[in-house]
């Protein structure tokens, strides 16, 4: 099935108000995690900001802000706010 929903742009200040889905099952894109590394260096040493688009409960969202940290389960923007990388779809410097 084909979801034609608009990805939502979301301030990373709401990510905690967002409920995720368990995705442990779902195959992490090698990609991804070259991405979020390549990202967590630009953000704590360059202030890069990065579109990252993930998969939620309600839908794909989008936001856009700096990486600083990245583990095995989490990633953690800015703020302090947290997203789970199986929830990650793509990831993009702006």
């Amino acid at each position: 099935m084909e979801n034609n929903t608009p990805t939502q742009l979301v301030e990373k200040e709401n990510i905690p108000q967002l409920s995720f889905s368990k995705t442990s099952q779902r195959k992490l894109n090698p990609s991804i995690l070259k991405e979020l590394d390549l990202a967590m260096r630009g953000g704590n040493t360059d202030k890069i900001k990065y579109r990252i688009e993930f998969s939620t409960n309600t839908g794909v969202k989008q936001v856009e802000t700096t990486v600083w940290a990245a583990g095995e389960k989490y990633v953690c923007l800015k703020g302090g706010v947290w997203i789970p990388i199986a929830n990650i779809l793509s990831i993009r410097s702006l």
